[in-house]
């Protein structure tokens, strides 16, 4: 989410629009980068950031990105406080999870929720999953919900694959070490896997999380003689990570639609992935991506070695993915189909709308 936000900004470029509706994208943090308990604070001085820029008229609408837990009280707070200010709201909906947890959810709080979304003037979601949660569950009514693809920027960095200078391939997962996102499926994989016992696989994990706690899994699995976590990398960095790998691998069990199959569909890199959330509606199994099914390790590592192994079956997967990047994914797409929806919402946009510019 915080990903999209940034790209959002990066995308913007006030000075092509039209005086008459010519905005510009502010960042807007109500969570802040220290304990939970202080986000409060953060909340309180986001409000107030809000409601000063309406009194001086410099503000036309307010862009909320919604995640679940957490952020989904903060941000249902900043989209009820903007609308009770008269202030029109895009609420753009990431949540992976939420249409699992709302059913948990007591039924005072399920009610907040859709009176929530229901005061949004537009709801932006990822897919058709979250479509139909947010129209049948959440009972916002259809023409004020509409699905726009993520998209990320295209690579400048020059494609070198491991394979290219030797036998060994490299797989790469990029993202926050955790278990929702099969980190401990993907070791057990490695070991298993016949091309890493064979010695013809480098992994890399990057992202944040419990970094020790993998690493020392990874030990305890056998394989960490070729595997390394590399924590944190910024942008540039999993960019250039990203070229030099030969697959991606994310075999979450909850997801929205990922930016980092996105941008691996962007550098040309092959996707072993699982089919949950929005990404069986927009990739196709064994035409840009490889699919296998949450939790089967034995499905996975037999994939890892599919994919690796088989360089013409990874080529086609490599050529699928960047065609189905250039085809909707691009972040050209994703911002003209978000500024379209500024226009209409706000009556002002951060960037020009082009002509004919849709939603996916």
């Amino acid at each position: 989410m915080f990903k999209v936000a940034d790209y959002m900004i990066q995308s913007q470029a006030p000075d092509q629009v039209p005086s008459s509706q010519r905005a510009q994208l502010v960042p807007l943090d109500t969570r802040g980068g220290g304990a939970a308990a202080m986000s409060a604070v953060v909340l309180m001085t986001a409000l107030a950031r809000i409601l000063s820029s309406r009194l001086t008229g410099k503000l036309v609408g307010v862009h909320v990105n919604m995640a679940e837990r957490l952020s989904m009280y903060r941000k249902c707070v900043v989209v009820l406080a903007a609308r009770a200010l008269g202030v029109p709201v895009v609420l753009h909906l990431h949540a992976a999870q939420l249409h699992h947890t709302f059913k948990t959810l007591p039924a005072l709080v399920q009610a907040f929720v859709r009176k929530t979304f229901s005061s949004a003037t537009q709801v932006v979601v990822l897919g058709r999953a979250s479509q139909e949660f947010v129209t049948h569950t959440l009972k916002v009514p259809a023409d004020r919900v509409e699905i726009i693809n993520n998209g990320v920027p295209a690579s400048t960095i020059e494609r070198k694959p491991l394979s290219a200078s030797g036998e060994r391939r490299r797989i790469f997962f990029l993202g926050n070490l955790s278990e929702r996102k099969g980190v401990t499926d993907l070791l057990e994989a490695l070991a298993r896997s016949q091309l890493a016992k064979a010695g013809k696989v480098d992994a890399v994990f990057a992202g944040g999380g419990d970094v020790d706690a993998y690493t020392a899994k990874a030990k305890a699995l056998g394989v960490d003689g070729f595997t390394r976590f590399i924590g944190w990398a910024n942008q540039q960095q999993a960019a250039e990570w990203m070229a030099s790998s030969d697959a991606l691998a994310l075999p979450s069990y909850d997801e929205g639609l990922p930016l980092v199959i996105l941008e691996a569909l962007g550098h040309g890199v092959a996707v072993i992935c699982t089919p949950v959330g929005e990404i069986p509606h927009n990739l196709h199994d064994g035409q840009d991506a490889h699919f296998v099914e949450p939790g089967n390790v034995a499905q996975l590592a037999e994939a890892i070695d599919r994919v690796l192994g088989d360089d013409i079956y990874r080529h086609k997967l490599e050529a699928g993915g960047l065609a189905l990047f250039n085809s909707g994914f691009s972040l050209d797409h994703y911002a003209d189909s978000m500024a379209r929806v500024h226009l209409q919402c706000f009556g002002a946009a951060a960037r020009p709308v082009q002509s004919g510019a849709q939603a996916s």
